[in-house]
């Protein structure tokens, strides 16, 4: 029992680094076609 309270945190650290990987990403994806265009994206 003490064992699966103490992996909580774990996975939820887990979750939060996958999710923030995903945004870098996608956020490096919408950027490649900016610098393309040289102009703002609508």
């Amino acid at each position: 029992m003490a064992r699966k309270l103490l992996s909580v945190p774990a996975v939820l650290l887990r979750r939060r680094a996958a999710k923030d990987a995903e945004l870098l990403v996608l956020r490096h994806e919408n950027a490649v076609p900016r610098r393309q265009l040289k102009g703002p994206v609508r």
